[in-house]
């Protein structure tokens, strides 16, 4: 058995084990057209057949080939799916002045309260799609697309990602295109942090598994301020891979 075959079906299983222990047997997922949710769609289908409901959430910034990734990836796996436009609710807020930074987070965010109504309307839970890269260097919006029940990509680094959906059958044009979450126009993920995901995770396995130190892998060659900038951004946003912090006033807080 390969690699990604196990980890698939470990992932599917790990899903309907989490998902039933709730007393709950429906999931639902934000589909972008982007590999992280292809992926975890395409696994949660896997786990739940047609009790799995994949929600597109366009807005006015939602480039079309994302629309027709997503429509194309529900066609061939038989993905029930809606769609529900955050673009009023977005504009309602939206202001000259905003930055694209706050566009973004506010999008991500306005998804994620769409997705946690519906999984209210469906008695499902709402699974997560950001992967390793993107938790480690703190790449996602708290109470955004940070935010789910469960996330069984949350252990995969981006580029293990991309080999998972080859071995899933996800479309070339999803795994081709450029890395995006799909804020604002033109937005790419590689391009916003400064370096490919391959450099990215390269420097993160040799710091988070195999417990390098930044001089270690300084001293092997590596880019000084790739490390360096990935080592802070990793304690920079420690906070947004925990819980909010409970001061601690009895001996049985949470």
């Amino acid at each position: 058995m390969g690699k990604y075959e196990l980890i698939s079906r470990y992932l599917s299983k790990f899903l309907s084990q989490e998902v039933r222990k709730t007393g709950l047997h429906k999931v639902v997922v934000g589909l972008s057209g982007g590999i992280d949710s292809a992926v975890v769609a395409v696994l949660a289908h896997r786990a739940f057949g047609d009790d799995l409901l994949c929600i597109k959430m366009p807005s006015h910034y939602s480039s079309q080939n994302s629309l027709d990734d997503a429509e194309e990836l529900c066609n061939v796996f038989g993905l029930r799916s809606e769609t529900h436009s955050i673009e009023p609710m977005l504009r309602a807020y939206e202001s000259t002045d905003m930055s694209p930074l706050r566009i973004g987070n506010l999008s991500a965010r306005l998804r994620m309260v769409t997705l946690f109504d519906i999984s209210a309307r469906e008695g499902a839970l709402v699974l997560g799609t950001s992967n390793k890269s993107e938790l480690m260097l703190g790449y996602g919006t708290v109470y955004g697309d940070l935010a789910s029940a469960l996330n069984p990509i949350g252990d995969l680094y981006k580029t293990e990602v991309f080999e998972l959906a080859r071995y899933l059958g996800v479309s070339e044009a999803i795994i081709d295109k450029p890395p995006s979450a799909d804020l604002w126009a033109g937005q790419s993920d590689e391009a916003e942090i400064g370096y490919p995901y391959s450099d990215l995770d390269r420097v993160l396995k040799r710091y988070v598994e195999e417990r390098h130190t930044s001089e270690e892998m300084i001293a092997d060659g590596e880019n000084p301020e790739l490390v360096g900038m990935i080592v802070k951004r990793i304690y920079q946003n420690q906070f947004k891979r925990r819980m909010p912090v409970i001061a601690k006033l009895t001996s049985r807080t949470l």
